[in-house]
């Protein structure tokens, strides 16, 4: 298929783990509807933004792979023919958990699951606490739409992890997100940070001349009581060129709709043909925690 429409799912998410997997539910179908052939939904959509503090209640909202969450989208994707990549908190054993995002085929197939490999560790951002990080490797699926790789929220700044999920052949690079303001940063920091992750994500899209496709959470959630964190929202695609296709809104529920041509990902590594210029030789260095 020459074009794919991309449906990334953009809204707040409630205390109420049922109420939020039935309204992601609805919000996939409407983006099919809407002629979307690959739905993302945004990070751990099916609770609040646990990980403001270190509660070992929250683990009780993990689940298994296969399960609720997967076995819910699996019957929406075949019933609707998309694909669906779905963020959910993976219990994979007693006492190990991870930040999983699960691919979908289009007649409903479970393609596989990448594990968050960057997990952070900053104020009100406490994953380390809740999450292994993941040991599934850097990883692409052939879908019935396209070639799609996963990134998970930290990953996102990283360039090594968008470039070897592109080797993997991804055209599309998927970031369920949840990020967004500590409210006092806000006025002095905000223009500055989300301009900042916009051009990191930007710039992969560029580096490796493929798409990239970031949902992100909206609302101001305070679980662990406090200022809590206003979620920034603005989740986006990216051409590859790096030009903004389409944008949500920061803090409106949004199913946002943008059709990408997958041929121009082959036209754009011909004119730019940064894979072809990568000096591999040279490169033992990134192994290393630093030059010294």
């Amino acid at each position: 298929m020459a074009k794919v429409t991309l449906g990334l799912l953009q809204h707040a998410c409630s205390g109420d783990p049922a109420a939020n997997l039935k309204k992601t539910l609805s919000l996939a179908a409407e983006a099919a509807r809407r002629g979307a052939n690959i739905v993302c939904t945004q990070e751990l959509f099916r609770s609040q933004y646990f990980c403001q503090k270190e509660d070992h209640r929250s683990f009780s909202l993990a689940e298994g792979v296969p399960g609720p969450t997967t076995e819910a989208f699996q019957e929406l994707a075949a019933r609707l023919g998309i694909v669906v990549v779905a963020s959910l908190f993976e219990k994979r054993a007693s006492g190990l958990y991870h930040n999983t995002a699960a691919v979908i085929d289009a007649d409903g197939s479970l393609l596989g699951i990448y594990r968050k490999m960057h997990v952070p560790d900053d104020p009100l951002y406490y994953e380390k606490f809740y999450f292994t990080p993941g040991d599934t490797g850097f990883r692409a699926w052939k879908t019935r739409f396209g070639t799609i790789g996963v990134l998970i929220c930290w990953d996102q700044w990283y360039p090594e992890a968008a470039r070897l999920t592109a080797l993997q052949g991804a055209e599309i690079l998927f970031y369920p997100t949840a990020i967004g303001w500590h409210p006092r940063e806000k006025a002095k920091l905000g223009a500055v940070q989300h301009d900042s992750w916009e051009t990191i994500q930007r710039s992969h899209a560029i580096a490796n001349g493929c798409y990239v496709a970031v949902c992100n959470r909206i609302g101001h959630e305070r679980p662990a009581g406090g200022a809590g964190i206003q979620f920034w929202g603005q989740s986006f695609v990216a051409g590859t060129s790096g030009q903004v296709l389409a944008k949500a809104a920061k803090a409106r529920q949004e199913i946002l709709i943008a059709e990408v041509e997958l041929a121009q990902v082959d036209r754009t590594r011909t004119y730019w043909p940064f894979l072809r210029d990568r000096r591999i030789d040279a490169y033992g260095g990134l192994t290393k925690r630093f030059g010294d």
